[in-house]
């Protein structure tokens, strides 16, 4: 026991003796690691105190400088930090500790090992706290730095901004006090004045990038928390007050010079008087109407010089055979030489609107037009940044507008004729024009009766009429348009604007020329990579004009038009109008239509006329209803097939097929027009509607082997081999010869006789094998055109086939071949 005891009272001692130098050491890293939190606090709380910045650029200097000296400062103590730092860490990797802190011991009776793990944990916590903070002040020293100097470079760029502004302001106000006053003006000197002004406003331009920018920065600091300074705060509002007061000031004396141009000279026309040169007058009629002098014949005219050279020019577009073409083409011409084709909709609206046109029964006066049209070409000239010949434009518009809406020169239009005009030429989509003239005429609850639909149709129908093109439209008589628009309303005294845009998207024929008109439009610039068939011109510029009757047949718009075409050539019905470029599923599907239409007899077409639009008749047409044309997919229009393009052509006979991914529509139904047929029309209807379906069975019948073939023509067409091609036409077809074989027992009665088909004559084989002789693989050839006469007469031939067959089997490969 007492050797124990000896032994536990030396261990004690020993343990006394480490826990004296180890309370030793830890007392001279708990100091100082004291003392650095309490300096870094400090420090954290001085770096805090230099916020916000005030808002000049002079105190931020200083501020800069004195962060500058607060950083060294702050940098200076980073080494003594970091050897206290680094004691301790090499203190706590000798003396560990758990992380776990026992709390509910009491220190009397805590043990000389708990003792050292909680000296050694204060340590650590000290260590870290300095850590952190010193890590935080030393990042907030940066940010504040950063945020320091880009504060002052946006303040130094406010002042010197400021500054250029000011003189700017100084230098234009100075010009403004040189302004003398209108009234003292002479009415001669106010286009110069006005052109003056203009070009003062445009060299001011720049001031107001530069007010915003200013304004910008100082709303950039004050996001910053950094407030502009009373000096600078005033001298901002001073320049945003002169700058205001300076535009208000140009504005008003544009305006005012403009007024009076308008308002002053002989009936407020003046400043038109410089739309015609010598030898050619401008004079005004007493009842404010334009006439124009010509000094050196010493005649007058009511139409402008332009307009007539205008009208000259249009003579050149009566080779068009088709109507609605030639009054598009005629109009687009109209439309560029006005420049309305710049305008868009809204602009014309937001100028309707400033002049209160509101009411379409107003009846506007000369004058009122030229100040609206006046409107509308200086706005034109803002919005695009271009530059009009204002008095040019406005005299020749108004000068088309009195033609076409007032041609007995009365000096009075309906505010409704005006707009019309306006919107039928604007450069504006079709859909939003008819949208725009609806509501017009409808009534505040957006519907509108016939009445109304009446005045706005006969509006309209005046401009074709006007270019002498109003017969082909239905005439001048709209009873008819009328009545046809009020079918898709239900039987209901009024309709509303979604069924009267049902009716124009059929492009009534009224109004078709409006639709080709933007169709004309946007074939100006199209390029298709084709050659035209009959002039050769390469690529095809605006429509082009795809036949569906014959392969690889395109044809430009100038000789489809104007019936052109190529020697001993003759163009087939139906057509197709590209007026965008063609896309692979698009060739894909006329291709398919070809072929189809191969296998359809003159008589399928004859008996199934379709038009290009929703045709009208006359009141003296009575004893005809007016008739939906049953459409496929699209708009076609045919010729007739026994007459070529040189022959003179009726337009009822033509149906031209437009195709675009903009106007591609839906199959149209007829139901209005067979709810007005007579009872003896419906007998007859469905006498030639049964005949059609019984045709239409056998004519699937005789295709059914062509659909399996396409489609291997489709894969071999990508291995690129012809010869592939016929290879598979060949076993297909044997295929389903021998598909409909009958058994080897099979009676030979009529039924099993039916589905037979002997061999070819040796003389007609032999004659197929010589004509395919030119051609590679003939055998193969010949051997794949019989399998398809076998093929396709499986169910129809009890003979050799017949030369109508063979004919269109011939076209079938001639058209395969084409296309490969």
């Amino acid at each position: 026991m007492n050797l124990c005891w000896n032994e536990i009272k030396k261990k004690s001692h020993n343990l006394r003796a480490r826990l004296e130098a180890f309370s030793d050491h830890s007392g001279k890293l708990q100091v100082p690691l004291q003392e650095i939190i309490d300096w870094l606090s400090q420090k954290d709380e001085e770096l805090s105190a230099q916020l916000p910045l005030r808002g000049d650029a002079l105190l931020v200097q200083q501020e800069k400088e004195r962060h500058a000296t607060f950083m060294e400062e702050v940098k200076s103590r980073g080494p003594y930090i970091y050897s206290v730092l680094e004691s301790a860490q090499a203190f706590l990797t000798q003396h560990p500790f758990e992380e776990v802190e026992d709390s509910n011991s009491d220190s009397k009776d805590v043990s000389p090992r708990h003792r050292i793990q909680n000296i050694s944990r204060f340590v650590w916590k000290q260590a870290t706290v300095a850590s952190e903070l010193w890590e935080k002040l030393t990042a907030r020293c940066v940010d504040q730095h950063r945020h320091i100097e880009r504060t002052l470079e946006q303040l130094l760029e406010i002042k010197g901004t400021m500054e250029e502004l000011s003189t700017t302001l100084n230098q234009a106000e100075s010009v403004r006090e040189t302004w003398e006053p209108i009234g003292d003006l002479f009415i001669d000197s106010l286009p110069e004045h006005i052109q003056a002004t203009k070009l003062f406003k445009e060299e001011l331009s720049p001031m107001k990038d530069g007010v915003k920018l200013v304004n910008d920065l100082a709303h950039q600091l004050a996001i910053s928390d950094v407030h502009l300074s009373m000096e600078n705060s005033r001298a901002l509002e001073q320049i945003n007050t002169r700058w205001k007061q300076l535009q208000v000031s140009i504005n008003d004396r544009l305006k005012h010079l403009q007024d009076a141009h308008r308002d002053f000279g002989p009936g407020s026309q003046h400043f038109l008087s410089s739309s015609v040169q010598v030898p050619w007058e401008r004079a005004i009629s007493p009842n404010k109407v334009p006439y124009y002098i010509n000094h050196q014949a010493q005649t007058t005219c009511w139409d402008h010089p332009k307009m007539t050279e205008l009208y000259q020019t249009l003579a050149e577009l009566n080779n068009i055979k088709f109507s609605a073409y030639r009054t598009a083409m005629k109009l687009r011409r109209v439309q560029k030489a006005l420049r309305l084709d710049m305008v868009t909709l809204p602009t014309a609206l937001e100028v309707f609107n400033e002049h209160e046109l509101q009411p379409s029964d107003h009846v506007m006066d000369v004058v009122e037009v030229i100040h609206c049209l006046t409107a509308l070409y200086e706005r034109l000239e803002e919005e695009r940044g271009i530059l009009v010949n204002v008095p040019l434009c406005v005299d020749m518009t108004l000068n088309w507008l009195l033609n076409v809406f007032d041609s007995g020169r009365s000096g009075k239009m309906r505010a409704l004729s005006f707009k019309t005009g306006i919107a039928c030429l604007c450069g504006t989509e079709v859909k939003e024009k008819f949208q725009y003239l609806f509501g017009q005429v409808a009534n505040p609850s957006g519907l509108c009766d016939q009445r109304h639909l009446g005045v706005l149709l006969h509006e309209a129908i005046q401009v074709p009429r006007q270019l002498g093109e109003v017969a082909a439209f239905g005439g001048s008589n709209v009873e008819p348009s009328v009545r046809s628009c009020f079918r898709f309303g239900n039987g209901k005294p009024s309709i509303e604007a979604a069924q009267f845009l049902e009716w124009a998207n059929l492009e009534p024929q009224s109004m078709v020329w409006l639709a080709v008109l933007h169709r004309v439009t946007i074939a100006e610039q199209v390029k298709h990579q084709t050659k035209c068939s009959v002039c050769r011109q390469c690529p095809i510029k605006g429509f082009r004009y795809r036949s569906l009757k014959q392969f690889n047949v395109d044809i430009c718009q100038t000789c489809f038009l104007t019936g052109r075409a190529s020697k001993g050539n003759k163009l087939h019905y139906p057509i197709m109008e590209y007026y965008t470029p063609t896309t692979s599923s698009e060739n894909m599907r006329d291709f398919a239509t070809t072929l189809k239409n191969k296998f359809r007899s003159k008589q399928y077409f004859s008996k199934h006329p379709q038009r290009g639009y929703l045709p009208v008749q006359s009141v003296l047409e009575a004893d005809f209803i007016e008739t939906l044309a049953e459409m496929e997919s699209q708009n076609s229009s045919f010729y007739n097939d026994s007459l070529s393009p040189d022959d003179s052509l009726d337009e009822d006979q033509y149906l031209l097929r437009h195709s675009s991914p903009i106007t591609d529509r839906e199959p149209v139904c007829s139901q209005e027009a067979q709810d007005g047929t007579s009872g003896d029309d419906k007998g007859e209807l469905e006498k030639i509607l049964a005949h059609l379906e019984d045709e239409n069975s056998r004519h699937l019948e005789t295709i059914d082997i062509d659909k399996i073939t396409i489609c291997q023509l489709q894969k071999a067409t990508l291995l690129g081999s012809a010869r592939i091609i016929r290879k598979y036409i060949t076993q297909r077809v044997l295929r389903s010869h021998l598909l409909f074989q009958p058994p080897a027992d099979a009676k030979g009665d009529g039924s099993t006789a039916s589905s037979l088909a002997p061999s070819p004559h040796p003389s007609e084989e032999s004659q197929l094998k010589e004509k395919d002789s030119n051609t590679p693989n003939t055998e193969t050839t010949g051997e794949a055109l019989w399998c398809l006469q076998v093929g396709i007469g499986r169910k129809r031939q009890q003979g050799p086939p017949s030369p109508t067959t063979n004919f269109l089997l011939k076209t079938f490969m001639a058209g395969i071949t084409g296309l490969l």
